[in-house]
């Protein structure tokens, strides 16, 4: 786990969006390459396309969630629900380390902060300044603990 937990960082720091990061750490194991998850996660950096929304590296964690547990079938509502379940509960453990899951709260950001689609330069100062690097890796901490817990099963 620690090694996918390290390689999301890596992937975030060099320039992959926090969604993007955490996607493509756990890729393989669902049958993607890195640049198809890069593409699939592409959207959900920056709060979801930079509106500050739901944090991107907790939407990357959702989008592992879905891969994990979702219903293929339209009709399955028990899938659904065993999905929106796992949903709900690594939100919660996602809230629970950082205090928020929602972009602005966790950039401490004022609700009156103007919105860009312009990303920033990934420079020394914007690592220092912003807190997303923690949010990956506790997104792919905590997907890493879920494998672990449920591959005995």
């Amino acid at each position: 786990m620690e090694d996918r937990v390290e390689r999301a960082i890596a992937l975030f720091k060099s320039g992959y969006n926090c969604s993007q990061a955490v996607v493509a750490a756990y890729a393989d194991l669902y049958g993607f390459t890195s640049d198809q998850a890069f593409k699939m996660a592409a959207s959900f950096g920056g709060g979801i396309g930079r509106m500050r929304e739901t944090c991107g590296a907790a939407c990357g964690l959702f989008m592992l969630a879905g891969l994990e547990t979702g219903a293929v079938e339209g009709a399955d509502r028990e899938g659904k629900a065993a999905n929106y379940a796992l949903v709900q509960e690594l939100a919660e453990e996602f809230r629970k380390r950082n205090g928020s899951i929602n972009c602005s709260e966790l950039l401490g950001l004022k609700p009156a902060t103007p919105i860009s689609t312009i990303p920033e330069e990934r420079t020394e100062q914007y690592y220092i300044k912003r807190p997303c690097s923690k949010m990956v890796e506790e997104a792919a901490r905590i997907w890493g603990e879920y494998l672990a817990r449920n591959s005995a099963d």
